[in-house]
């Protein structure tokens, strides 16, 4: 059943207030979130970076697993449980992406050797879809990642995409004891990377 966690309302309550105040921060760019900040807002929070938006995004609704989260109205990304691109829309554009059959990223800690994924995006207003794009995740080291100011020992994995014009890196720090991506950067479209940092992630 879908899940609504946040909603702009016009009340006065603490949570409404909070929320604007995290929209605000899009307006103004950069947009770069504080560990008061994040910890001021009651909803969960993310940072988002695009060649063209810096946002601190909240998460708005639930389906199934999926999670959309709002960069105020300029944008809306949409991931799985696990903090894996799934789509979403914005400025003027629209992508989709999915994975055909099992998807490593359900459970990262089990990719050990290098994994073939199978993907597929459509983009839109670019009017193309079901675009074939061959990845292969490899496991990296663990590395120091700061989040707002806690450092975090995470496990580095790398994705080389090809295919359908993608000739690029997607790179996840992820918990190396649940899987859970807390940092990564993930290709929309060809040329264009999404920077996701989790600040107050949804578990």
């Amino acid at each position: 059943m879908p899940v609504v966690v946040a909603l702009l309302v016009s009340g006065c309550t603490t949570g409404s207030r909070s929320t604007i105040d995290t929209f605000r921060l899009i307006t103004h760019r950069p947009a770069q979130a504080t560990a008061d900040s994040v910890a001021s807002n009651r909803f969960p929070q993310m940072q988002v970076e695009t060649p063209d938006l810096a946002a601190v995004a909240v998460l708005g609704y639930i389906d199934g697993g999926r999670q959309q989260w709002f960069a105020g109205s300029h944008a809306v990304f949409e991931l799985d449980r696990q903090g894996l691109l799934l789509g979403g829309s914005g400025l003027g554009q629209q992508w989709r992406a999915r994975i055909d059959g099992a998807s490593p990223f359900d459970d990262l800690r089990a990719v050990t050797t290098p994994v073939t994924v199978q993907r597929r995006y459509d983009w839109i207003p670019a009017y193309q879809v079901d675009v074939a794009v061959t990845g292969t995740l490899s496991k990296g080291a663990l590395e120091q990642v700061d989040i707002l100011g806690t450092r975090r020992t995470l496990q580095r994995f790398d994705e080389i995409l090809q295919g359908g014009g993608m000739h690029g890196r997607n790179v996840y720090w992820a918990d190396p004891a649940t899987g859970f991506i807390w940092k990564s950067r993930q290709h929309l479209a060809p040329g264009r990377v999404a920077e996701l940092t989790q600040l107050k992630p949804f578990r």
